[in-house]
């Protein structure tokens, strides 16, 4: 089906090459899934039903707030839909998991708990479940890890591509800031810098993408300075091309090749740098939900608490596993040696 909407022939070819590839089928399609699932997880698990109807009216609590006043309870400002009695008349639809990622359970007796009917994957240190914050943590892995990919790979093909075509005294100093940049300890700047500021997605993106374009510019530049001298650019030039049409319409398109095999490793990258950053306490915002955030909690749980490393740790494995199958079949893809 795909095919009937890919007309360019080489395109054409390398989603073939990448199609043979099973593994890598299998994990793109895990991976599209997987964020589907997270970027939907309020209809999967929340304390507040996709769908109810009480006393005649219908109500939908997962997209929009209710009062507690409009079910006739006057006593409380926070509803709790579990405490309202649908046995007479009505219905409710609840998700597959009744837990929201901040919500603790107060029916079990301490905190962590083991897994349970109640708790697939135990509760945290706060009683949290441990499932529901792994669902809502992924999506913020995700953003993080795609936008810091996004942005650093534009800064760093717009800078390594203007020094590449250009050359000379653009390239000398351009190798020079990036050289400058190469000798920050970035690590230790983001600490001092997220220690500073009120942590949050858009400053950890920011930040990050500040000193993450350096290895993409080494690969732009090489590319333009090897495509801007092929006879493709030279009959551009003859016909009167403009400089921005020529890097944007002929070498840019020819030289992406390389970047994109990199993107699914570059990928994986930030969704474990997010985790580190959370795991020693420098990510997101408590009490966001976070992956690194739960290892934190099995380093000092961990000989009563096994599920808060198994369950995490299995996460953030499978989903770099997917994202390694990815990389490798986008490289046989883009590889002009295969056949």
């Amino acid at each position: 089906m795909i095919e009937r909407y890919i007309e360019n022939e080489l395109t054409l070819k390398r989603w073939r090459r990448f199609k043979k590839r099973r593994s890598s089928m299998v994990a793109s399609a895990l991976l599209i899934l997987s964020v589907i699932l997270t970027f939907s997880a309020p209809l999967i698990s929340n304390s507040k039903p996709i769908m109810m109807s009480y006393k005649g009216q219908t109500y939908y609590p997962v997209f929009k707030d209710y009062h507690p006043k409009d079910f006739g309870i006057e006593d409380s400002f926070v509803m709790d839909y579990r405490s309202l009695d649908f046995s007479k008349e009505g219905f409710v639809i609840w998700p597959i998991v009744k837990w929201n990622p901040l919500e603790s359970n107060k029916g079990v007796d301490e905190y962590p708990s083991a897994p349970s009917s109640d708790n697939w994957f135990g509760t945290d240190d706060r009683g949290r479940d441990v499932f529901s914050r792994l669902l809502y943590g992924y999506k913020y892995s995700i953003a993080y890890a795609v936008l810091v990919w996004l942005i650093s790979t534009s800064f760093g093909v717009l800078l390594g591509g203007l020094m590449g075509y250009f050359g000379g005294k653009v390239d000398f100093f351009g190798q020079r800031a990036v050289e400058i940049f190469n000798t920050v300890p970035v690590f230790l700047l983001l600490l001092t810098l997220i220690s500073i500021f009120k942590p949050s997605l858009g400053l950890l993106v920011l930040i990050s993408s500040i000193f993450g374009w350096m290895g993409v510019s080494y690969y732009a530049r090489g590319e333009f300075l090897r495509n801007r001298n092929l006879e493709f650019v030279e009959a551009a030039k003859g016909m009167g091309a403009k400089t921005g049409r020529i890097i944007f319409k002929h070498i840019l398109p020819n030289s992406l090749g390389p970047i994109i095999t990199f993107a699914p490793f570059s990928i994986a990258g930030g969704i474990t740098g997010l985790a580190g950053l959370d795991y020693l306490g420098f990510g997101l915002e408590v009490p966001t939900p976070s992956w690194g955030e739960l290892l934190a909690q099995a380093h000092k749980n961990f000989t009563i608490a096994w599920w808060l490393a198994v369950f995490p740790a299995s996460a953030l494995f499978s989903s770099l596993f997917l994202f390694v199958l990815v990389g490798d079949g986008v490289r046989d893809a883009l590889d002009p040696k295969m056949k």
